[in-house]
Formats: C-alpha cells, sequence, structure tokens
C-alpha cells in the first residue's frame, strides 16, 4: 500500500501495479480498493499500464475531511495524477463514473482518456421520485448515525431481498460496509444529486475521448444513460458489454478498456 496526500491533507490510500502509463481506477458506493473489481481489473491491465486502485477518501485505508465537497475527491484524483507524472487515464465504475465525469472537466488535459461503466444517471420520472424518498431518508439514518440501516436502505434500493439483506447484517463483511456507510451520502447526495438526472449540459464540457460502456444485461436504464451520455460529451463513443450486468466480469471489461486507453 502506498498514498498521496491531497490539497487539504487528506492521505489517500493507493496501490501500484504494473508499468507504463497510467490508470486510475475510480469505485462506486460502498466499495473500498479490496471490496470491488479494482483489484481483478488492476492484474490484468499490469502488464501494459501502471494501475492506480485506491480507496477513495472516507473508505478503507484513506482518510477523510469533513466537510465533504465533490472538488476535495476530484483533489485526490489530481494528487493521484500527478504521483502517476502528470496525465492519466480514468476508469469509473457505477457512482464512481460520476464522479470522474467531473474530473475530467476540472482536470483538463491531465486526464487523458476517460472510461465510464453504466453511470447510475435516470431521467424517468418514477425512478427521480424514488431517488429522491431514499435520498430523504438516507439522511435521516445518517444524522441519526444508523449506519446499518443506512446500508440496508441502500441494498433495498437496488431490488435486494430483506431476508438477503438480513443474511448479510451477519456477514464478515457487514462492518466494513458500516464504517464507510458514510460515505454514501458523498456519492449519492452530493455526486448524483437530488434526482439523479443525466446531467448532458455538464457532459457537454468534456474535451477528453471519453468511452461510455454499458452492460447488456443490466438494468434497461442504464443503456438510455449511456446512449445520453455518449451524444451529449462531444468526443464520446458508446459501446454495450452483452451479457454483463452492472457488476460487470473484469474479464470481459479489462481488454476493452486495454483497447480504448492504447489506441
Amino acid at each position: 500500500m502506498n498514498t498521496v496526500t491531497s490539497r487539504d491533507g487528506t492521505r489517500i490510500a493507493h496501490d501500484k501495479e504494473g508499468a507504463g502509463s497510467a490508470v486510475i481506477l475510480v469505485a462506486g458506493a460502498l466499495c473500498t480498493r479490496l471490496s470491488w473489481s479494482g483489484a481483478g481489473v488492476s492484474n490484468l491491465l499490469a502488464p501494459r499500464f501502471t494501475v492506480f486502485n485506491y480507496d477513495r477518501r472516507g473508505r478503507g485505508d484513506s482518510g477523510d475531511t469533513l466537510p465533504y465537497a465533490v472538488e476535495r475527491e476530484i483533489d485526490d484524483i489530481e494528487a493521484l495524477i500527478e504521483e502517476a507524472g502528470g496525465a492519466a487515464y480514468l476508469y469509473g465504475h457505477s457512482s464512481g463514473a460520476a464522479l470522474i465525469l467531473e474530473a475530467a472537466i476540472r482536470l483538463g488535459d491531465k486526464v487523458k482518456k476517460l472510461a465510464l461503466y453504466e453511470a447510475p444517471y435516470n431521467d424517468d420520472p418514477k425512478a427521480q421520485s424514488a431517488w429522491n424518498a431514499y435520498i430523504k431518508e438516507l439522511g435521516r439514518l445518517l444524522a441519526t448515525d444508523r449506519r446499518g440501516d443506512a446500508v440496508a436502505l441502500f441494498m433495498k434500493y437496488l431490488g435486494t431481498p430483506d431476508a438477503q439483506i438480513e443474511g448479510m447484517r451477519h456477514a464478515p463483511m457487514w462492518p466494513m460496509l458500516e464504517a464507510i456507510a458514510p460515505t454514501l451520502a458523498y456519492d449519492h447526495t452530493a455526486i448524483l444529486g437530488k434526482h439523479a438526472s443525466v446531467p448532458t449540459e455538464r457532459a457537454a464540457l468534456v474535451n477528453t475521448r471519453t468511452l461510455v460502456m454499458n452492460g447488456g444485461a443490466s438494468y434497461p436504464f442504464m443503456y438510455d444513460t449511456a446512449l445520453a451520455l455518449s451524444q451529449a460529451i462531444p468526443h464520446a463513443k458508446l459501446r454495450t458489454l452483452e451479457g454483463q450486468r452492472h457488476d460487470v466480469s473484469t474479464e470481459v471489461l479489462a481488454p476493452v478498456l486495454a483497447e480504448f486507453f492504447a489506441e
């Protein structure tokens, strides 16, 4: 494990593997660098790239500095880019994809290319109403430090059955999820926003070449979102990974990333 120091003094933990041009992997909600597919992607990309898989602030071995701001998370990415030599490719999964979209706007030429997998925006009015209700309840639970209930709320929002959630509460991983539960507000309230609508106006400000991806077996709205983003970003292309769900296979994803970053 290595660390970099962000602009506000927060230490950001990361693993570094491989050789070549730098790729920074950015996880989605409730993930640490050791609990998502980043390690597998890193292993597969390492023969051709130098891969940074890191703990976003408030997670794992990274620190946190309150109050939270999206700009501080972008500062974290910038610190990693500086560690990598001043420029890097960025890959983001789910809400991590939403974060690197903002990072690309602010950091400009420091982001060489951008790869997004299923940023969870949704323009459907019913979905936005459900999202707004989720955000309000999430805020209430976190304000009263009911971290386990906040995690359960997120799982239920994703469609996880109650019995499965109850079983997860007794699993070894649950304390880790409770520990990083406050970061749900970082991802969902601050980054995705009150309605989680597709930010086409913001996306139009991205000047770097971008690959927008969705899974062919994932939630149907993810294709609509990916299409809207690919049409809004000036230098973007859309690619559907057939047979893939939101938890995309590293063996399918890594060759697509390698091909795009090497073009």
